[in-house]
């Protein structure tokens, strides 16, 4: 299913639902980023996706990322709390989403990237390298603050 996301748009259909989503900050090593590109949209993104019931959302976080890079990855804390209204995502069926999403670090512990029906490309990305792909301005904000490791999470 396609989706379309309006950023501050004036235009933007209005929101008919909220849904709690993740996404991961996973950093290797070597200060690399685990990124996808989503195969939805065809923008670089941090590995993400919605909250099933019955689960924890430390454990959406787990598996979410296993979904769609092939990585096993281990929660260590929160960067932030991402729930702007003016962002919202629409999709092909007709639910216009506000974006409410809980943005996860996490650290690696097992895995290659492999890519999956959600993703086209998985890889790890230097910082210096984030400048040459297509992201989202709130998939940036993320990794902006990923990067700052803030001593209290964002909350915006």
């Amino acid at each position: 299913m396609a989706r379309t996301e309006h950023y501050h748009d004036p235009d933007a259909p209005a929101a008919n639902s909220i849904v709690v989503a993740v996404s991961v900050f996973v950093t290797d090593k070597q200060g690399r980023l685990l990124l996808i590109k989503r195969s939805d949209n065809g923008l670089w993104s941090l590995p993400s996706g919605g909250q099933e019931v019955g689960e924890y959302v430390a454990e959406t976080a787990v598996r979410e990322t296993r979904e769609e890079t092939g990585v096993i990855v281990e929660v260590t804390n929160l960067v932030g709390v991402y729930s702007d209204p003016a962002h919202v995502i629409e999709y092909t069926d007709g639910e216009v989403r506000q974006q409410f999403s809980l943005c996860f670090r996490a650290r690696p512990l097992s895995g290659e990237p492999t890519p999956s029906e959600e993703s086209t490309e998985v890889r790890w990305v230097t910082r210096e390298d984030l400048g040459r792909l297509s992201v989202h301005p709130s998939t940036m904000l993320r990794i902006k603050h990923g990067y700052e490791e803030r001593s209290e999470p964002y909350i915006g």
